[in-house]
């Protein structure tokens, strides 16, 4: 292990803010940007206040989602370790841990690392939020539901509460009640948290966008656009507005305006959908075959594109035995909803279509009003034999997308 004084002399170096992220641009800074500017300023007069490296970890994690650059959470890491350093095993840097460790999408570390941290002081509410945060992401959803409760009965209508309340009133199914709460929660962002708020926003259009209200959706993602400019998130949603227009190439110019900006594998799956789409089959050729080649490099880290990679592999390479391969070691990681869904399709692609039912109906029994899970479980009904349910789940496929017609399951 090594010291704390060549701890300390590694990281200070490090956790020092490149050029560009200094004030060198008329360009007006963001809230993480004007965070790490200030937090650098207290390091460079003193480079022993550990609080200054807890407050620049944080504003680095807040860069990392305006911007969805995952090299901003080892920049994190970084800078606490530095204050560890200094004051080893401080409250306020185990809490940035954690939600670096969220972050990078190491959900199970993450919990566990939490509850000792929720034993030491049961009414921090953000700890609360980071249990909750875990639990969703590993499928623990009853877990889930008890922190953000907890969250509200420790500071009623807190906005990190109403915003995690409204994603399990989503998984839940209460869309409705998902909307009412991300209302409460962005009325509560001061309106110079410019990204809070885009973000807030966006996921009011992904619920209207969920129900099939695709005009109120694209209003509200052109208003997240207006107050975060080049936003990743609001262009994924805008995309999807498109592609409900049947717009085709006008999501493809979206989506690849955000992987230009981010160029993770699983903005290049959406990619290379939209351009099949689009009927421009040689370019979607070509992203998908890169998408593969990018997402197989990381399927085995924890932050990984494998849903897509799953998808990738029962619907277009058309190559069962990876699809389930993929599936079967995500599943064995994590059990949300939208895992337990690709898990279930990769089995039926294979033939197991008993064993896809029993896997789909836990995932559906939480209560997600979901499409592509609807979808799917109307194959997997109709390979086993059940018509009517088949009928049924894809009736429930059209309406949540705002469709009444009814049709027969897709085979």
């Amino acid at each position: 292990m090594k010291t704390r004084a060549v701890l300390l002399t590694i990281v200070l170096g490090a956790a020092m803010l490149p050029a560009q992220d200094r004030l060198t641009s008329k360009a007006p800074l963001t809230p993480a940007q004007l965070a790490m500017q200030r937090a650098q300023a207290v390091i460079d007069k003193n480079s022993k206040d550990y609080e200054a490296y807890n407050a620049l970890a944080l504003a680095l994690a807040r860069r990392a989602r305006e911007t969805s650059d995952p090299a901003l959470y080892t920049r994190g890491e970084q800078a606490l370790q530095a204050s560890f350093a200094i004051s080893p095993g401080n409250y306020d840097g185990k809490r940035i841990e954690i939600w670096l460790l969220l972050g990078k999408h190491e959900f199970a570390a993450a919990l566990k690392a939490a509850k000792p941290l929720n034993q030491r002081m049961p009414d921090d509410v953000m700890v609360w939020g980071f249990l909750t945060d875990a639990n969703v992401e590993l499928g623990n959803y009853a877990a889930a539901e008890d922190a953000a409760n907890w969250m509200l009965k420790l500071r009623p209508g807190n906005l990190p509460a109403l915003t995690r309340a409204a994603y399990l009133r989503e998984l839940f199914g209460d869309v409705e009640g998902a909307e009412d709460l991300m209302k409460m929660a962005l009325d509560s962002t001061p309106p110079g948290e410019v990204e809070d708020r885009a973000w807030i926003t966006t996921q009011l259009a992904h619920l209207k966008l969920a129900t099939g209200k695709t005009q109120a959706a694209e209003e509200l993602l052109q208003q997240a656009l207006a107050m975060f400019p080049g936003y990743h998130y609001a262009l994924g949603n805008l995309a999807k507005v498109r592609i409900q227009q049947h717009r085709y190439d006008d999501a493809v110019s979206l989506l690849q305006q955000r992987y230009s900006a981010g160029p993770h594998a699983e903005n290049l799956y959406d990619l290379a959908s939209a351009l099949e789409l689009a009927g421009r089959n040689r370019e979607a050729a070509k992203a998908f075959s890169e998408f593969e080649r990018k997402s197989v490099a990381e399927s085995m880290q924890a932050d990984n594109s494998n849903h897509e990679l799953i998808l990738y592999y029962a619907d277009h390479a058309k190559d069962p035995a990876q699809a389930l391969a993929v599936a079967q070691r995500e599943y064995s990681r994590r059990q949300d909803v939208f895992t337990i869904d690709c898990y279930a399709w990769a089995l039926h692609v294979n033939g197991k279509d008993a064993e896809a039912k029993q896997v789909l109906d836990v995932a559906l029994s939480v209560g997600i009003q979901d499409a592509r899970l609807f979808r799917h479980a109307g194959v997997i009904a109709e390979a086993n034999g059940d018509v009517a349910k088949a009928r049924a789940y894809s009736r429930q496929a059209l309406e949540v997308e705002g469709f009444t017609t009814t049709v027969a399951a897709s085979k």
